[in-house]
C-alpha cells in the first residue's frame, strides 16, 4: 500500500489529486472486502489518532475511533473542555505539542482557518472530520455508496437539494474531480460560497426550483437545513426551504435508477419524507457505514 499520500494532510478534497483520491477509495474497497471477510489487517497497530471535536458528534467520532481500533491502532477523543485549547492556548501550541505525541490528528470544528492553522504548525497528518466550509471525508464516502451500487460516477448528473452549506461545497469540489454534472437548487439568501460557485463554472448549474434540478438526476442529494449552531435560525429556516423537501414525488422525477444520499442526521418530514428516507433507492445506512471504510482508507495512507 504504498502512495505518494503519505504523511500529507486532507484539509479538502482539492489537496488531492484525482489519482490520489482514486487510490484512497481502492483501499477503502479493499478494507470494507477485508473486514466482511473476517481477513486481518491490523496495518496502523500501535498508532494512534488524536480526535478533537470542538462540538459534538455521532458519526464522525464512532467512525474514526472504531476504525482505529480495527486497523489494529487507537484513537483518543479531546474536547475544548478536556485540554488547554478551552483556557485560551493558542492552536499553533496545541498543534506543536500534540503533533510530537500522535500519528495523526482529525479536527472536527467549525472554522476552516483553525484547522489550516492546526496543520500549518502539526508535525503529523491533519484530516478534516468537517468545517463550515467543506466535508471531504462525507463526500469520499458518498462517492464509494454511489460506486458500489451504480459503478462509475463520471458523467452522470448529480442533484444537490437544500443549503449551500458544507456539503453543497463539496460537491462542487468533487463536481470537477470526479467529472459529473451538478444540479444545485437552493432557496435565496442559501447560495454556496462564492468561491466554491467560481471554481464550480462548467460543472455546476443553479436554480431555484428543486424539480428542476432533481429531473433525470442520477443521484439525489440532500442535508439539513439546520446545522450545528444554527438553531436560532429554525423557524425563519423552515420558512425559507419550503417546497425543498424530497420526497416520492420528487425522488420520481430523476432518472429510474436513481440514489438518494444524506449525510445524517435526517429529518424526516423537513429535508427529506419518512417513506423515501427508509426506501430501496435511499442508500443512506450505507453511506453511514462507508464514512468508516473510506476514513479508514484515509488513516491508512496517510499514517501507513
Amino acid at each position: 500500500m504504498q502512495t505518494g499520500l503519505r504523511g500529507r494532510d486532507l484539509i479538502a478534497l482539492s489537496d488531492w489529486t484525482n489519482e490520489e483520491i482514486e487510490t484512497a477509495l481502492d483501499v477503502a474497497f479493499e478494507l470494507k472486502r477485508k473486514r466482511a471477510l473476517n481477513e486481518p489487517h491490523a496495518l496502523l497497530r500501535d498508532k494512534v489518532l488524536a480526535m478533537l471535536f470542538f462540538f459534538s458528534s455521532t458519526r464522525t467520532r464512532a467512525s474514526f475511533e472504531a476504525g482505529m481500533a480495527q486497523l489494529g491502532g487507537s484513537a483518543m477523543f479531546l474536547s475544548p473542555r478536556d485540554t488547554q485549547l478551552g483556557r485560551g492556548e493558542p492552536i499553533e501550541d496545541t498543534a506543536r505539542v500534540l503533533s510530537r505525541m500522535v500519528d495523526c490528528v482529525m479536527i472536527r470544528t467549525f472554522e476552516q482557518a483553525d484547522i489550516e492553522t492546526f496543520a500549518a504548525h502539526s508535525r503529523v497528518p491533519v484530516i478534516n472530520g468537517l468545517t463550515d466550509l467543506c466535508h471531504p471525508c462525507q463526500l469520499l464516502a458518498d462517492m464509494q455508496t454511489f460506486a458500489e451500487h451504480r459503478g462509475d460516477i463520471r458523467g452522470k448528473t448529480v442533484a444537490w437539494v437544500g443549503d449551500g452549506n458544507n456539503m453543497c461545497h463539496s460537491y462542487m469540489a468533487a463536481a470537477e474531480q470526479f467529472d459529473f454534472k451538478l444540479n444545485i437548487a437552493c432557496p435565496e439568501g442559501y447560495d454556496p460560497d462564492p468561491r466554491f460557485m467560481e471554481t464550480g463554472k462548467g460543472r455546476c448549474s443553479f436554480t431555484r426550483s428543486p424539480k428542476e434540478a432533481v429531473t433525470g438526476a442520477d443521484l439525489v442529494v440532500t442535508d439539513t437545513w439546520i446545522s450545528m449552531g444554527q438553531e436560532d435560525e429554525k423557524a425563519h429556516r423552515e420558512q425559507a426551504f419550503a417546497g425543498y423537501m424530497i420526497d416520492r414525488a420528487m425522488m420520481d422525477l430523476a432518472a429510474p435508477e436513481a440514489l438518494f444520499l444524506h449525510c445524517l442526521p435526517a429529518y424526516r418530514g423537513k429535508e427529506v419524507s419518512a417513506d423515501l428516507l427508509d426506501a430501496p433507492d435511499s442508500v443512506v445506512w450505507e453511506e453511514a457505514e462507508n464514512r468508516m471504510h473510506a476514513q479508514r482508507a484515509i488513516l491508512a495512507t496517510l499514517i501507513k
